[in-house]
C-alpha cells in the first residue's frame, strides 16, 4: 500500500518560497485597481435548452498579467476574445498550465451566489506553487470574479440545474526554448452559462475499470488541478466508450486500489451483514486524489447529517476486489462520483475482467438513496434554499 509523501507540503512551501524572493516588495494582486472595459452591446440570454456546458460563453473576462519583477499588474474586465501569446511560451512546449472549476448559482431572490470559492482558491494557489507559477491572495481574486460576475448577470441562467461555471486559468508566458520557472505569467477567468453537465439529466453511468492507463501516481501531481493531467486520460476514455463505458474507474498499483472516476472523485457505500451499518467510503487524500470541493461538501454534511449509529464515513484504500466480493455478497449498496461540473453522478455498473459489477439503482429511479439525499442536500445549499457555514457568497443582484 502506497502512502502519502510526507514532504509534499514541504516542497509546495519552498516552491512558493523560491519564487517569490525576487517580488516580496512587488505589486500584489490588488481587486481596487481594476479597470474595466464594455462590451458596445450586451448578449442576450440563450434558452437554458439551448446550453451545452462548456460552449457559450458571457461578454467578457478576466485578465491579470504577472512578471516576476513587478508582480501583478493591474486587473482588467475586458471584452471576451482571444489571448495572443508568443509561439515559444513554455505553456505551449512544457505546460505550465493551471485551472479551477467553480460555480455561481440564481437563486429564488434573484441573487447569484458563489460556492465555497475559498476553496477553489486554495487549491489554485496549490496547483501554482507546484509547477513555479505565482500565488496570489484568494480573497482579492474572488472579489474579482464577482466583479466579472456582476458585469454579465443577466446571463447567469435560470432553475434547478442550471448555472454560471467559472473558469480562473494560469499560464506560464514566459517565451524561450530553455527549460526553467516562468518569471512571466497570465492569470484570466473567463464564465460559461450551462445546464446539467450530461443531456440526459441524472441518469447513472457504466464505467470501465481501467488498470491498462494511470491517471496519477505517488509523487506526481495528480492533486493539482493541471491541464497536463487530462489530456492523456481521453485516449482510455474512448478505449472504455468502445465498449460500452462512459467512464473509467481509475485503478492504481498491483492491489487495484479504486482511485477516481473519469475526472471526478468516486464514493461508495457498504453494508455491514451483521450490525446492518453502513459505510461511505472515499480514497484518501494521499498527493494522487484530486482535492476535490464537492467531495469535501460530501464529506463534511454527511459527517453532520447521517446517523452515526447507522453510518460510518472514512476515507480509506479500497479495491475493485471489495467491490466484486462485497457486490456477490449483496453487501454494495450503492456507487456515485463527485464534481463540479455534475455534482453527483449515479454510478450503474463496474466493467471488470468481462464481466459487469451490478450496483444498485433505487426501484424505478436512475440513483441510489444517498446518491439522491447527497445532491439535494448539495443543491439547497447553492441555489440559496438553506445556508451552511457561508459556503455561499452573494457575488450580485440580478432584481
Amino acid at each position: 500500500m502506497w502512502k502519502r509523501p510526507s514532504s509534499s507540503s514541504n516542497f509546495s512551501r519552498g516552491l512558493w518560497k523560491l519564487l517569490n524572493t525576487r517580488s516580496m516588495s512587488t505589486s500584489r494582486l490588488d481587486a481596487s485597481k481594476l479597470q474595466v472595459k464594455r462590451v458596445a452591446q450586451r448578449s442576450e440570454p440563450k434558452p437554458s435548452d439551448e446550453l451545452v456546458f462548456g460552449k457559450t460563453f458571457t461578454d467578457h473576462m478576466l485578465t491579470i498579467e504577472w512578471t516576476m519583477d513587478k508582480g501583478w499588474d493591474a486587473p482588467v474586465i475586458k471584452p471576451y476574445g482571444p489571448i495572443s501569446l508568443d509561439p515559444a511560451s513554455c505553456v505551449l512546449h512544457y505546460a505550465f498550465e493551471l485551472f479551477e472549476g467553480l460555480k455561481a448559482y440564481r437563486t429564488e431572490e434573484g441573487k447569484v451566489v458563489l460556492f465555497r470559492a475559498e476553496k477553489n482558491m486554495e487549491r489554485m494557489n496549490k496547483s501554482a506553487a507546484r509547477i513555479c507559477l505565482p500565488g496570489f491572495d484568494s480573497e482579492e481574486l474572488i472579489k474579482l470574479i464577482g466583479k466579472l460576475i456582476e458585469e454579465d448577470k443577466h446571463l447567469v441562467p435560470k432553475g434547478q440545474g442550471y448555472s454560471l461555471y467559472i473558469r480562473p486559468t494560469m499560464l506560464g508566458t514566459t517565451d524561450g526554448l530553455g527549460v526553467g520557472y516562468p518569471d512571466k505569467a497570465l492569470l484570466y477567468v473567463i464564465t460559461s452559462p450551462v445546464g446539467p453537465y450530461y443531456k440526459t439529466g441524472f441518469k447513472a453511468v457504466r464505467l470501465l475499470a481501467t488498470d491498462f492507463a494511470t491517471r496519477a501516481w505517488p509523487g506526481g501531481v495528480g492533486d493539482k488541478k493541471l491541464g497536463a493531467n487530462y489530456a492523456p486520460c481521453v485516449l482510455p476514455q474512448l478505449q472504455a466508450a468502445e465498449k460500452g463505458y462512459q467512464q473509467n474507474l481509475w485503478l492504481f498499483g498491483s492491489e487495484k486500489y479504486i482511485t477516481e472516476v473519469g475526472t471526478m472523485n468516486v464514493f461508495f457505500v457498504f453494508k455491514d451483514p451483521k450490525t446492518g451499518k453502513k459505510e461511505l467510503v472515499t480514497a484518501p487524500l494521499d498527493g494522487t486524489i484530486l482535492e476535490g470541493v464537492t467531495r469535501d461538501s460530501i464529506l463534511t454534511l454527511s459527517r453532520e447529517r447521517l446517523d452515526p449509529k447507522e453510518w460510518e464515513i472514512n476515507e480509506r484504500y479500497y479495491t475493485i476486489y471489495e467491490v466484486a466480493e462485497r457486490s456477490k455478497k449483496g453487501e454494495l449498496v450503492e456507487a456515485f462520483g463527485s464534481g463540479t461540473a455534475v455534482v453527483v453522478s449515479p454510478i450503474k455498473e463496474i466493467g471488470w475482467q468481462g464481466e459487469d459489477i451490478q450496483v444498485p439503482l433505487l426501484p424505478g429511479e436512475q440513483s441510489g438513496e444517498l446518491t439522491k439525499t447527497v445532491a439535494s442536500w448539495i443543491s439547497a445549499i447553492q441555489y440559496g434554499k438553506e445556508q451552511h457555514d457561508n459556503w455561499s457568497r452573494v457575488v450580485a443582484d440580478v432584481n
